[in-house]
């Protein structure tokens, strides 16, 4: 499984997301996570980057809001404890979870 992390360097939470991304590929062999880095707002319009950070597994973005603008913006997350800067662990594990 490929996850790229896709982020800017104005916005602090990609470095909270790629944290808990190191965990779960320490738990799964099959994962590689990838960085890139969108510095421009003609990359992000090209790339269909809707903010920062943006977790793509195997080019699909699980967390995707259809009304989100493409841009260089903060990205916020519904986490069980509310909006957040980056998904939980816990719902990381779940999009990367084994499918039956």
């Amino acid at each position: 499984m490929e996850i790229v992390l896709q982020y800017f360097d104005g916005c602090p939470n990609w470095q909270i997301a790629e944290e808990r991304l190191g965990v779960i590929a320490a738990e799964r062999p099959d994962i590689t996570v990838t960085r890139q880095l969108v510095g421009t707002l003609a990359e992000a319009e090209r790339v269909g980057f809707r903010g920062s950070p943006s977790i793509l597994i195997d080019g699909s973005d699980p967390f995707a809001d259809p009304d989100a603008g493409v841009g260089l913006a903060c990205r916020i997350f519904q986490t069980p404890d509310g909006p957040a800067g980056a998904p939980t662990l816990q719902q990381l594990r779940a999009v990367v979870a084994p499918r039956p």
